[in-house]
């Protein structure tokens, strides 16, 4: 893993792309060069702040990174607020990202909700190493749909129906499977539950997904993040946050009491 940088980042757009959801590009050329696809960054929301907050890498670009974010309390609500020029205290990249396939392969994306916020790195880097990408988009209603993913050919799925296929994203998994080498996913911790009931469906098809907690340090000190996993505790910042859904202990996970986009 490439040494993290500590820096101050220059607010390059921030606007909302979805209903309370927001996408913010960040000159920091540093992380830009050695971040991976499931990595993170932290971010000191406001001098107030007690924590830095930790965000999905969800693009980079030309030294820029971009964070894609719902507006869920106060630290997102001052990220949200950022201006063309203003600056951030930004730490990155953080943990440990997907493990992508070298040479050419099938892979099925699964995405709930802001869940799309790594994947969308994910779907543009697996494709440029010349894999075929499909993502299973999911949101609750078309109002909160993320557009622009590239690199993959994308169905959408609203619980609502006011948008493509009714339903969950878990829905349409199955009839995917067939097709791929490999399954990605981020999303709540029910989308999580439901996968792993599904995993005799799987195969031995690598099932690698990103996991939300909150957290403290960001770096594994303060043990804040543990997850149950089948060979003991494990940090979702710096073991993760990308983990094996066959490794997590899925009926001793707690629902994180704030989201990581926060």
């Amino acid at each position: 893993m490439e040494p993290m940088k500590q820096l101050t980042g220059r607010v390059i757009s921030c606007n909302e792309v979805a209903q309370g959801i927001y996408l913010i590009w960040v000159g920091a050329s540093e992380i830009a060069a050695t971040s991976r696809p499931g990595q993170f960054v932290t971010i000191r929301c406001g001098e107030d702040a007690l924590l830095r907050r930790p965000f999905s890498i969800h693009r980079v670009r030309a030294g820029q990174v971009a964070l894609l974010f719902a507006v869920v309390g106060p630290g997102t609500v001052w990220l949200s607020s950022r201006k063309e020029g203003d600056f951030l205290d930004i730490l990155g990249p953080l943990g440990n990202g997907f493990e992508i396939p070298k040479k050419p392969h099938n892979l099925i994306l699964v995405a709930g909700g802001v869940g799309i916020a790594p994947l969308a790195y994910l779907a543009e880097d697996a494709s440029a190493r010349g894999s075929s990408v499909r993502l299973i988009l999911g949101a609750a209603n078309g109002s909160r749909l993320i557009s622009g993913i590239e690199g993959a050919e994308v169905s959408i799925v609203t619980e609502d129906g006011s948008y493509g296929k009714k339903g969950k994203a878990t829905d349409f998994l199955p009839s995917q499977v067939e097709w791929a080498n490999e399954i990605f996913a981020c999303g709540p911790l029910p989308m999580y539950r439901t996968m792993a009931e599904m995993l005799p469906h799987f195969g031995d098809r690598p099932v690698q997904v990103t996991l939300e907690q909150v957290m403290g340090c960001g770096v594994g000190a303060c043990r804040g993040c543990a997850v149950p996993t089948r060979h003991g505790p494990r940090m979702v910042c710096s073991d993760g946050p990308v983990f094996d859904l066959r490794e997590i202990v899925w009926d001793d996970v707690k629902e994180p009491g704030a989201r990581r986009f926060k």
